[in-house]
């Protein structure tokens, strides 16, 4: 038997500068993560969750919202350390540091890393959205596929499980391959228009914390 919707509570912790919203519903055993600005140039993913979040919706499921995991305003962190380099997969590499993509010196050094590592062991987490630019693709790792398409369905985006480069120490392989976690990364078009697509995320949202 379905549960019925209840309205969330929001509880906001703050831990190293990252602010963490939960939605909760104790009926609920599901919990998905979406997280926001993991590179701190791609800004989007915080405009569409802090917009959805002033609805004040209702959910069937345990929803987490992180609406800006990197406050650097630039690619990599405070650091200079390329976030999604720097879990700890199986394989990660030391790259150079002046690289764009540069992992840190060893993995989850990052703060930032460390919390969601954290988080992950905590909680256990039937899907993990990420909001990214500027590729305009649904990237699934791990058994996501299904959960792809119907993101691909709300948003309009095509899906693929390869986002064409090599990716080592990356949040997917770390959650999705290595962890088994149906995890997306959704690249979004910067040059779309952001009110539209605003919408399409906040029907996306909506699915993840009643239908999903």
């Amino acid at each position: 038997m379905a549960c019925a919707r209840h309205k969330p509570y929001f509880i906001i912790n703050m831990k190293n500068n990252i602010k963490l919203i939960k939605k909760e519903n104790n009926q609920s055993k599901k919990k998905i993560l979406v997280i926001g600005v993991f590179h701190g140039d791609e800004t989007q993913g915080e405009f569409f969750i802090n917009s959805y979040l002033k609805k004040n919706t209702t959910t069937k499921n345990n929803i987490f919202y992180i609406p800006k995991l990197n406050p650097s305003q630039k690619r990599k962190n405070l650091n200079n350390v390329d976030l999604n380099r720097n879990f700890p997969t199986k394989n990660w590499t030391l790259s150079e540091p002046t690289s764009d993509y540069f992992g840190g010196y060893k993995p989850n050094s990052e703060v930032e890393t460390q919390f969601l590592v954290d988080l992950i062991n905590k909680n256990n987490f039937s899907a993990i959205i990420t909001i990214h630019s500027p590729y305009k693709v649904v990237n699934f790792d791990g058994p996501a596929e299904n959960l792809a398409k119907i993101a691909s369905s709300i948003i309009g985006y095509p899906i693929s499980n390869d986002i064409g480069y090599p990716t080592p120490g990356s949040f997917g392989t770390y959650c999705g391959i290595e962890r088994k976690i149906p995890t997306l990364t959704i690249e979004i078009d910067e040059d779309e228009n952001m009110e539209l697509l605003n919408k399409k995320f906040h029907k996306f949202f909506e699915y993840l914390e009643n239908d999903f």
